[in-house]
């Protein structure tokens, strides 16, 4: 096999009507690094044979479950290499669980599991397994998040003292209809965990936010809410949270925010200087060094001192460049470190991919979340 050939790949979930299978889907295709040669698409047998066929996908290769699929593949020289998982939370554990275990690559949407249990059960299949695990927090690949990260690598903002992260929705400020088909497993505790908003966006937000500024969570106190009548699962999140290395933090998530739609915002500032991000106007970054002047920091080139960062930047400067972007620069990164396993190499681009580690930290912030605000915010330390 030609070591830069596509990876060959299969999907779980992201049938018709699935909103996040598509954009894995495009997020492949954006730098023909892959090609989707199989799919478990849907539990309904019906709308899996008419998404295979949408999708074109050879109909003895669309499968009625991922158990079929990892079984059928791993018998055939062309079988898949990798595999997507973009099911509702329930399924992640499972599938990834399979897949692992049958030495299969995973790239799994986020939150990586459904509890902290799972998540850590997960962990232990994949340090045994050779596949490599994926997580995808795609607002961690924008190009800027990346230049972030560096600039409090070198320094530039000093000893990191406060993390602020905010990431407010409107889109469950009423109970939607009943065939919202991703509001109903969003909403619902057997599908979504006992995290709603919190799992999410909170997620996304807490994985942005310690990305960024290299803190680690030491504890949190905070305040889950579902303000929507009969609703089982939360919908807002306040939270303060106290790192290891001294410095605090605030974190509010809201899928009830009137006129927010995909408000995520990130802040640090140390002794030296503060930064500011927004996923809304991701081309631009501010660094404001101590009593020094704003700076703004675009995504030209000639303006980020970073190949991390500049490798994700594919638009000519002044076109927005954004969500489906940083999701491909994910898994191009993904591809990278495949085609390096192929030859049994490493690649430097792994570390910069979250994987199981990431995942599992994520579920440790949302059972202390949960734990918290049932103890009616008592500071609750992040289980070890």
């Amino acid at each position: 096999m030609m070591a830069d050939a596509r990876i060959r790949l299969g999907m779980v979930g992201g049938g018709r009507g699935a909103f996040i299978g598509g954009v894995h889907r495009i997020a492949a295709r954006i730098d023909d690094r892959y090609e989707l040669v199989a799919g478990a698409l849907s539990s309904k047998p019906d709308v899996a044979k008419e998404s295979a066929d949408d999708l074109h996908i050879a109909p003895d290769r669309s499968y009625g479950s991922y158990e079929e699929m990892f079984e059928a593949e791993a018998k055939r020289d062309d079988g898949i290499e990798a595999v997507a998982i973009v099911t509702p939370n329930h399924m992640h554990f499972p599938v990834a669980k399979a897949a692992l275990e049958a030495g299969i690559n995973v790239i799994c949407d986020k939150p990586v599991t459904r509890t902290l249990e799972e998540a850590l059960e997960l962990q232990q299949i994949a340090a045994k397994s050779d596949a490599f695990f994926a997580l995808t927090h795609n607002y961690s690949a924008y190009p800027l998040v990346r230049y972030a990260r560096e600039l409090v690598e070198r320094g530039e903002l000093g000893n990191i003292r406060l993390v602020q992260v905010e990431y407010p929705q409107e889109w469950l400020t009423e109970a939607p209809d009943a065939d919202n088909k991703q509001a109903a497993w969003r909403t619902d505790p057997k599908r979504s965990g006992k995290a709603g908003c919190l799992g999410d966006i909170g997620t996304h937000a807490f994985q942005l936010a310690t990305f960024i500024s290299h803190q680690e969570l030491d504890a949190i106190s905070a305040d889950l809410t579902a303000f929507v009548p009969g609703r089982e699962v939360d919908d807002n999140v306040h939270a303060m949270m106290r790192f290891k290395s001294g410095a605090k933090g605030m974190l509010w998530t809201s899928q009830v925010a009137p006129g927010c739609e995909n408000g995520l915002r990130v802040r640090i500032y140390g002794d030296k200087a503060g930064l500011e991000w927004a996923q809304e106007k991701p081309n631009e970054m501010w660094l404001t060094p101590l009593a020094g002047r704003h700076q703004r920091i675009t995504r030209r080139d000639d303006n980020i001192d970073s190949d991390v960062a500049v490798r994700g930047i594919r638009t000519p400067f002044g076109h927005p460049e954004g969500y489906l972007e940083a999701f491909a620069t994910l898994y191009t990164d993904v591809a990278d470190v495949l085609v390096a396993k192929r030859k049994g190499e490493s690649h430097p681009m792994a570390p910069w991919i979250p994987g199981i580690e990431a995942g599992v930290q994520g579920m440790r912030f949302i059972q202390a979340v949960i734990d918290s605000s049932e103890a009616d915010g008592r500071w609750t330390p992040l289980s070890s």
